[in-house]
C-alpha cells in the first residue's frame, strides 16, 4: 500500500476534512437499506422485531430510529434523504427499499432476495457508484416468501433468479452515480438501460424526504418541522432548522408529488390519519390511481419528480438531478459542467486507487479489490439508538409494554448511539457488531486511516462501553460476547499507520487505557474458575461447538473452551506489543507490560499443562474445548476452528527493542530465570536465528504446532479448495456425538448453510469458509515463519509430498481464498456458484457480490450476499499473491 494523504486530489478532500477546513463526509451512502424489521423500530411486549414492523408496513410507516431507501444517500446525521423509487408498471407496490425474508421466512434465515451491487466510492464520496438489477415482471414478492418457507434446512435457497425474473434479459439496470462539486453541492445522475428485447415503460420517483424527527415528542420537546417546497417549476426548497436551506433539482421537467413522512394509520389499523398526506402517497397515486392522495399545494416533508419513460431495447435513458445550498446560482446547476465533475471525479478516484492498489495486481483481481473498497465504504451507515428513551418509549406516542423492561438490552441505558457506523451490510445485518467492525478497519485503514481510528475508538467510549468494561456486541443482544479482537485491529491500525510514517502514538494510548478496562472485564466475569481457562460462550462462532455456548449446558458441569482461552491468550499479546510500543516513549507502561507478558505465560500455561494436559489432547494431538462435570474432565473431540485458533496467539519480541526497557528486561528475565515451571512447553524463551535476535511468544510449541498444522492443511480435514473450513470434513463420515441422559448432541460437517437450529435459524459454523479466522491463521502463519525461517517447513497439502515455510503456506491459503472471487478457466466466479449469467453475459460478468461465508467444496457464496464488511479481508489476500493479469481469454 503506497497512499500519500497529499498526493492526490482524494487524498487532499481527507486532509480537509480531518482538519475540518471542509466537510467532505457530511453526505454519504449513510442510509440503511433496511430499518423495517430491526431491534430499534421494536416496541412489541417480547421482542419480536421481524413480527412488529414487517416489510409491508415499511411503505406506510414511519420509523422512530432511521430511514431507509434503495442505493440511496443522506447527511450524517439523517436528516435529509435521498434514495430511488421505481416501478415497472406492474409490480403491487413501488420499489422503494430492497425486499427480504425475515428470520421465519427464509429456511436458512433472513435473506435479502435482490441483485444490486456497489461499484466504486472514494473515502470522502466524491465520487460513489452502484447499480440495481429491476425485473420487468412483476416482482415476485409472494412466491418468494412461499417457496422458501416451503423449503427445509438442507434445501437450497430459492433466489430471485431462480424464479425467472431476468430470463430473457426483461430487465433494467438502473445504475445511481454521486459526484460531489463542493462539500455540500451533490450531483446525481441515474442511469436506467433495458437489457430487454423489447421497449418497456419505467417510473423513476427520485425521492427527497425529511426524516420524521417531530412526532415523538409532545408539543413543547419536538424539534421544528422542516418543510419541501416547490420554488420553480424544476427546483425544490429543503428548508432545516439545523441542516440549512438546500435546493434540489433536476434538468428534465416532470411532475413533481409532495407528501408528509407521516404514519398511514389508516391502512394499517383502521384509524384516522392525524395527517392529510401521508407516507406511501405516491404508491397510492401511481399504482391506486389516487390524485388526491399527494398534496396538491406541492409542500410537504416528502417529495418525487415523477418521470414515466419507455425505453427501447438496448437503449439507456439518463436523469440529472442536484442538489445545493440555496445560496448558488441557478445557471450553476446544469450544463457541459455537470458531467464534466463526474468526469473528473471518475479520473480522480482512479488517481487515488492507483496510490493504493499495488502496480503487481492485474486487471481482473484489481476489479475485485475495487469492488470491495467500493462495498465497504457504501456499507457505512447512520445508526441512532438510545436505550434509555427506546425502553421508556416518547412522550407523544403509547407507552411500550411493561414486559419490555425486562427484555432486550435493559442493563445498557447508557447507550447513545447517533453516528454513522461501518456495519457487517445495510440489509441483513444494518446495525454494528463488535468483533465484524473490528476486521473491516484492516483495509480501511489504507484509504481513510482517519476512520478507521475513529471507528475502533467509537465503541470504547463511554456511551457504548458498559461501565463494567463490557464492548456492546450486536443490536440483539448488547451483553452477548464477541472475541476480544478489538486490540488487535487497533494495533494492526496503527502498524498500517506506521508503515506509511503516520505513528499516532496518541490513537494507541487512547485506545489503550480503554481496553484496559475491557481486559479486566473479561478476566473478572470469563474465567469462572480464575484458573486462566476460559468461557465466553458462544464468541460469534454460533453453533460451532456440541452445545448452544450461550446458555447452561444442558448436561450441566462447566466448558473450559479452547477459543474463549486462545482468544484471550491473543488479547494479552497484543495488550504487550502495544505497551512495549508506548513504552519506548514513556516508561510508565513497562510495568504493563510486564503484566501483560506474565498474564501470557500462565494462559499458556493452562493450555497446555492445567491438571496435566490442560486443552490439549495428546492422543489426538489437537486443542479441544472440555467439559467439566462432576469432577470429571471430558474432552469435546469435534476438531473444529476452536481447535486451530490457539495457533493465533502469537507474537514476535525484538531483542534489541525490549532491551532498551530496563524495567521489561529485568522483570522478564527475573521470570525466566525463577519460574522455569511455565516455561516448558510454550516457545518463549527460544531463541532465534542469532542474526535477528529475536524472542517468540506463543501458545504451541514446534512440536504442537506442527501437528496441529497437520490437521490443518490436511485436505481430508480442514484445508478446502477455497481456505480453511470451520470444522473438520472429517465429520463428513464420522459425526462427533455426545451423549447426555437420554440426549443426544452432535456435529457433523455442513459445508455450506446449516442444517441445525441450535443457534437460531441462521447458524453456519459448522464446515463453510469464514474470512476473519482465516485472514489471523494467515496472519499468525507470517509471524510463526518470522520466527522460525527457512528451518521449519510443513507438507502442503498434507500428502502431497511438498514441503513449503510457513509464509509459503500463507501464501497458498491466501490464493486458495482469492480464487472464490477471480473468474477461472471458464470465466466462472466460484462465489457466485453455478449462476452462468456471471460468467457469459456482459452485463454480469464483472460483478461480484462478497458473501458471509463460502460453501467450503465448491466455493458458492453463502449467508448475507453483501457482507463486504469482514469479506473485504481478500483486498489485502490480492495484494498478498500479487496476480499476474488475467489474458484476453
Amino acid at each position: 500500500m503506497r497512499i500519500d494523504a497529499s498526493s492526490t486530489p482524494e487524498g487532499i478532500r481527507l486532509s480537509e476534512d480531518r482538519n475540518r477546513s471542509k466537510n467532505w463526509k457530511r453526505w454519504g451512502p449513510y442510509l440503511s437499506e433496511r430499518q423495517w424489521g430491526t431491534v430499534r423500530e421494536d416496541y412489541s411486549a417480547h421482542g419480536n422485531c421481524w413480527e412488529y414492523f414487517p416489510h409491508d408496513h415499511a411503505r406506510s410507516r414511519v420509523y422512530r430510529w432511521g430511514e431507509d431507501g434503495l442505493l440511496g444517500f443522506t447527511d450524517r446525521e439523517c436528516r435529509l434523504c435521498f434514495a430511488l423509487a421505481l416501478w415497472n408498471g406492474r409490480d403491487p407496490i413501488l420499489k422503494e427499499r430492497l425486499f427480504g425474508l425475515t428470520g421465519s421466512e427464509g429456511n436458512h434465515g433472513e435473506d435479502v432476495k435482490e441483485n444490486y451491487y456497489y461499484l466504486d466510492a472514494t473515502p470522502t464520496y466524491s465520487y460513489a457508484r452502484a447499480l440495481y438489477k429491476y425485473p420487468q415482471v412483476e416482482f415476485p414478492y409472494r412466491r418468494l416468501v412461499e417457496e422458501n418457507r416451503r423449503r427445509g434446512s438442507t434445501e437450497p435457497e430459492f433466489e430471485l433468479a431462480d424464479t425467472g425474473a431476468f430470463d430473457g434479459n426483461r430487465y433494467f439496470d438502473v445504475q445511481v452515480e454521486y459526484a460531489k462539486a463542493g462539500p455540500d453541492d451533490l450531483l446525481i445522475r441515474i442511469s436506467a438501460s433495458n437489457r430487454g428485447p423489447e421497449p418497456a415503460p419505467l417510473h423513476i420517483l427520485p425521492t427527497l424526504w425529511f426524516r420524521n424527527t417531530w412526532s415523538w415528542q409532545s408539543t413543547n420537546g419536538a424539534s421544528p418541522k422542516p418543510r419541501l417546497r416547490l420554488e420553480t417549476a424544476n427546483a425544490v426548497c429543503a428548508e432545516h432548522h439545523s441542516l440549512g436551506n438546500y435546493h434540489f433539482v433536476f434538468d428534465t421537467d416532470a411532475e413533481v408529488l409532495f407528501t408528509e413522512n407521516e404514519t398511514n394509520a389508516l391502512r394499517l389499523s383502521g384509524t384516522p390519519n392525524p395527517a392529510a398526506f401521508v407516507k406511501d402517497a405516491f404508491h397510492e397515486y401511481l399504482i391506486a390511481g389516487r390524485r388526491e392522495a399527494v398534496n396538491a399545494d406541492r409542500t410537504g416533508t416528502k417529495c418525487a419528480p415523477h418521470y414515466q419513460l419507455i425505453i427501447p431495447p438496448g437503449e439507456t435513458r439518463q436523469l440529472r438531478l442536484r442538489m445545493v445550498p440555496a445560496v448558488t446560482a441557478p445557471e450553476r446547476f446544469f450544463g457541459k459542467a455537470f458531467d464534466g465533475v463526474f468526469a473528473e471525479r471518475q479520473r480522480e478516484a482512479d488517481e487515488f486507487y492507483a496510490q493504493v492498489i499495488s502496480e503487481a495486481v492485474g486487471p481482473e483481481p484489481r476489479n475485485v479489490i475495487r469492488q470491495a473498497y467500493a462495498g465497504l465504504l457504501w456499507t457505512k451507515q447512520f445508526y441512532h439508538y438510545v436505550v434509555a428513551d427506546w425502553l421508556a418509549g416518547d412522550s407523544a406516542q403509547p407507552l411500550p409494554p411493561p414486559e419490555r423492561r425486562e427484555g432486550r438490552n435493559r442493563e445498557w441505558e447508557h447507550v447513545y448511539s447517533r453516528d454513522i457506523i461501518s456495519m457487517p451490510d445495510k440489509w441483513e445485518y444494518p446495525w454494528f457488531a463488535a468483533w465484524d467492525l473490528a476486521f473491516h478497519m484492516i483495509p480501511m485503514a489504507s484509504v481513510d486511516p482517519d476512520f478507521a481510528k475513529q471507528q475502533l475508538m467509537l465503541l470504547l467510549r463511554e456511551w457504548y462501553m458498559h461501565p463494567n468494561g463490557q464492548i456492546p456486541a450486536y443490536e440483539f443482544a448488547f451483553g452477548d460476547v464477541n472475541p476480544p479482537v478489538h486490540a488487535w485491529a487497533a494495533w494492526r491500525v496503527y502498524q498500517i499507520g506506521s508503515a506509511h510514517g503516520q505513528r499516532d502514538r496518541q490513537f494507541l494510548e487512547s485506545v489503550f487505557q480503554k481496553l484496559l478496562l475491557n481486559f479486566t472485564w473479561w478476566v473478572n466475569r470469563k474465567d469462572a474458575e480464575g484458573n486462566n481457562l476460559f468461557q465466553g460462550g458462544f464468541l460469534g462462532l454460533d453453533n460451532i461447538g456440541v452445545f448452544d455456548r450461550s446458555n447452561p449446558l444442558p448436561s450441566g458441569g462447566l466448558l473450559q473452551q479452547s477459543d474463549g482461552t486462545a482468544w484471550m491468550a491473543f488479547y494479552c499479546l497484543t495488550m504487550l506489543s502495544m505497551a512495549l510500543e508506548l513504552a519506548q516513549e514513556n516508561s510508565v507502561y513497562e510495568d504493563l507490560a510486564s503484566k501483560f507478558f506474565e498474564h501470557f505465560v500462565r494462559i499458556a500455561d493452562a493450555m497446555n499443562n492445567f491438571g496435566g494436559t490442560g486443552l490439549w489432547d495428546a492422543t489426538d494431538g489437537f486443542y479441544y474445548d472440555q467439559l467439566k462435570l462432576n469432577g470429571q474432565v471430558i474432552p469435546l473431540r469435534s476438531r473444529s476452528l476452536v481447535g486451530l485458533l490457539p495457533l493465533i496467539a502469537v507474537e514476535i519480541l525484538e531483542e534489541e527493542k525490549i532491551q532498551r526497557l530496563p524495567g521489561f528486561w529485568k522483570r522478564m528475565k527475573w521470570f525466566i530465570e525463577n519460574r522455569p515451571d511455565l516455561a516448558r512447553l510454550i516457545t518463549w524463551c527460544e531463541t532465534c536465528r542469532a542474526d535477528h535476535q529475536l524472542r517468540m511468544l506463543a501458545i504451541p510449541s514446534r512440536e504442537r504446532l506442527e501437528s496441529v498444522l497437520r490437521y490443518m492443511l490436511d485436505e481430508s480435514e480442514f484445508l478446502s479448495p477455497f481456505g480453511i473450513r470451520s470444522v473438520s470434513a472429517v465429520h463428513r463420515e464420522k459425526p462427533y456425538i455426545f451423549r447426555a441422559g437420554n440426549n443426544e448432541y452432535r456435529v457433523d460437517y455442513s459445508p455450506g448453510e446449516g442444517n441445525t437450529y441450535l443457534f437460531g435459524g441462521n447458524s453456519n459454523w459448522r464446515g463453510p469458509i469464514w474470512f476473519p479466522i482465516n485472514y489471523l491463521l494467515i496472519d499468525a502463519l507470517e509471524c510463526y515463519h518470522r520466527f522460525y525461517g527457512e528451518e521449519l517447513k510443513i507438507e502442503c497439502p498434507v500428502g502431497s509430498g511438498r514441503l513449503l515455510t510457513l509464509n509459503e503456506v500463507a501464501v497458498e491459503l491466501s490464493r486458495r481464498l482469492t480464487s472464490l472471487f477471480l473468474p477461472n478457466s471458464e470465466g466462472s466466479r466460484p462465489c457466485h456458484g453455478t449462476d452462468q449469467r456471471y460468467a457469459l453475459d456482459p452485463n454480469w460478468r464483472h460483478l461480484v457480490l462478497f458473501h458471509e461465508y463460502f460453501h467450503a467444496e465448491t466455493g458458492r457464496g453463502c449467508g448475507a450476499s453483501h457482507q463486504t464488511g469482514w469479506t473485504s479481508l481478500i483486498l489485502r489476500c490480492l495484494e498478498h499473491v500479487s496476480p499476474k493479469p488475467a489474458s484476453s481469454a
